[in-house]
Formats: C-alpha cells, sequence, structure tokens
C-alpha cells in the first residue's frame, strides 16, 4: 500500500474518498483508531492509502485535490 494523502481534515479526507469510490479505485483510510491513543484531539494525520499500481488513476480521481496529495516517489 501507498500513501497518497496525509490529512487531519477530516472533510478532505471524506471529499477524496468519495472521489476514489466515484473512479471505482480501491483505497483504505489507515490510522483512523489512533484517536483513541491520542485523546480524539486530532493532531496525527490519517492516511489514505492505495495499490501503487492504482497511483495514475487514483491522481486522476483526486486531480481537483492535487494541492493536498502527497509528491510521487
Amino acid at each position: 500500500m501507498k500513501a497518497i494523502l496525509k490529512t487531519t481534515d477530516l472533510v478532505l479526507l471524506s471529499k477524496a474518498c468519495h472521489l476514489l469510490n466515484e473512479a471505482g479505485v480501491p483505497h483504505e483510510v489507515f490510522d483512523v483508531h489512533i484517536s483513541a491513543v491520542e485523546g480524539s484531539i486530532g493532531v496525527f494525520p490519517r492516511r489514505l492509502m492505495i495499490v501503487p499500481e492504482d497511483e495514475a488513476r487514483a491522481r486522476a480521481a483526486l486531480a481537483e485535490l492535487s494541492e493536498y496529495l502527497l509528491p510521487c516517489n
């Protein structure tokens, strides 16, 4: 899996997941349950993960959010 987006902004994360769902790009959100450890203060970012083979499709689907995406490796 590869992180394409890292954020503490739950609205941005929701929008990104919606766009990937619409494009049929499988994805997973990591670090969702870290809030139990951090005391639910929202300090630790959540990571939007994709398989590396889907990176081009994911970046195309998330074009309107490109300023927030992690750089290509």
